[in-house]
């Protein structure tokens, strides 16, 4: 069992969780990632490595409570265990090691991004930061990504940072800087819109995928994704890819399969009732 070192909350529903890992915290690289289950017999969730601090053993996770599985995860303390991680897992950020990178953020993919922002740091790679959130108590790792080059905040309301889509001051920054490759890790709305807005411009785009996964290993099937007509395994293949040729409809399809199923077990988890009682 893996304690829990500190947990600090980063944003209404986002914590992030320094845990016990020590063999992994060792040997991680960014773009990986580990699968948790919070409780012996709890769901497999898929988290990105944020950190690791080797010294400590440890590495830093950030769940999102969206689901019944994330929410109990997120209902641990400092003090407590998480059942089992396993990883590293997936392939590691294929990090250019010369030029600029216009690294691009939403929501809680903005932890996502910044372990490859640190990874492009140590390349000596000039790093341009744009993150974004629904409103200013949603922006997350503002303050760690400025660390490493200059960083451009957007919210959708306006209420910090410039009022819009991370793709409004993507697009500008990509009319006035040369940039040599975009990273872009957030909701897949987003993903693909970056995507779009680069493919003209020619400008190698690569995206952090967040398909259904379960054993991490390739076996189960549940991660998969179309890129350039060919069915890839996010969890072996992945997560990331050039996001100019992921099927991103599909993706979003299949996304959506068990939202049903989900809702019944938020709505039982947070109001128990008869399962005959919840509208689906």
């Amino acid at each position: 069992m893996n304690r829990i070192f500190n947990k600090s909350q980063l944003s209404p529903n986002v914590f992030k969780f320094e845990v016990e890992a020590e063999r992994i915290a060792q040997v991680r690289k960014p773009g990986q990632f580990v699968i948790v289950r919070a409780r012996q017999g709890a769901e497999r969730i898929p988290l990105t490595i944020a950190d690791a601090n080797i010294s400590k053993g440890t590495i830093t996770l950030v769940v999102q409570a969206v689901g019944k599985s994330t929410r109990d995860l997120a209902s641990l303390q400092k003090g407590d265990f998480i059942n089992d991680i396993a990883g590293p897992l997936g392939k590691p950020t294929d990090l250019i090691d010369h030029g600029t990178a216009l690294c691009i953020g939403g929501g809680v993919g903005t932890a996502v991004v910044y372990p490859i922002i640190k990874g492009l740091s140590n390349n000596n790679v000039k790093i341009i930061s744009v993150i974004g959130g629904r409103s200013k108590e949603w922006v997350i790792f503002e303050k760690e990504l400025k660390e490493f080059g200059e960083v451009f905040v957007c919210t959708d309301d306006g209420s910090y940072g410039t009022k819009g889509f991370v793709t409004n001051l993507a697009e500008e920054i990509l009319k006035r800087s040369r940039v040599d490759i975009v990273y872009a890790v957030g909701p897949v709305p987003m993903m693909r819109a970056v995507a779009n807005l680069t493919r003209p411009l020619q400008v190698k785009t690569i995206v952090s995928l967040n398909p259904i996964m379960v054993d991490g290993t390739g076996m189960c099937g549940g991660c998969r994704v179309v890129v350039n007509g060919v069915t890839k395994f996010a969890c072996v293949d992945g997560p990331e890819f050039d996001g100019h040729q992921v099927d991103f409809d599909l993706l979003m399809d299949r996304l959506s399969t068990y939202k049903a199923q989900e809702r019944i077990a938020v709505t039982l988890h947070s109001e128990p009732c008869k399962l005959s009682e919840v509208k689906v």
